[in-house]
């Protein structure tokens, strides 16, 4: 599905991990939700990069907030998850790997793991859905920058906010980042 500038939806021959093991398989199984992989377009002055358009999806994305998060040189912003925000996540800068980890019970993906590695010269839009863990790691010395445009903004200093955290080790999860 090519559009305005060359979007397209991946395919995840080799890039979908899952089981104890970790092993790469040729699946195209994804985890419900999806990567829009972004081209982009070289101008006389440099290049366009798209972030995000209206017509990508089926409805249009509700975006309430957008916000940038640094990652020092191979920093690990272990595992989180939202029961009730969307994340779309886009590197910026730098290269980063994205993971996502179905935890959803009734899922037909549950237990499936997604790994993507994006910035810069590969950018994409990861759309990381309710109820799925995600961790990201920065492949590089140098500093990652990653942009989150939520369709519900975060509440910091709220009681009970949409945010979990599980630890880069942790055993619930069959991905080591």
């Amino acid at each position: 599905m090519d559009r305005l500038f060359g979007h397209r939806w991946i395919t995840l021959k080799y890039a979908v991990k899952y089981g104890r093991r970790g092993g790469f398989v040729d699946d195209l199984r994804r985890i419900r939700g999806l990567l829009i992989e972004v081209q982009n377009v070289i101008r006389d002055s440099g290049h366009l990069t798209e972030v995000l358009r209206r017509d990508w999806f089926d409805e249009a994305p509700d975006v309430d907030q957008v916000f940038q998060v640094t990652l020092q040189g191979h920093a690990v912003s272990a595992w989180h998850v939202h029961l009730n925000t969307t994340d779309r996540l886009f590197v910026n800068s730098g290269q980063v790997k994205v993971v996502l980890y179905d935890a959803r019970s009734g899922s037909d993906t549950h237990g499936l793991v997604n790994e993507f590695r994006l910035g810069e010269r590969r950018p994409g839009l990861v759309i990381v859905p309710p109820g799925v863990w995600h961790g990201l790691k920065n492949l590089r010395a140098e500093e990652g920058l990653v942009l989150n445009l939520v369709d519900c903004a975060y509440e910091y200093e709220y009681e009970d906010p949409d945010h979990w955290r599980l630890p880069a080790d942790t055993a619930e999860i069959p991905y080591r980042l």
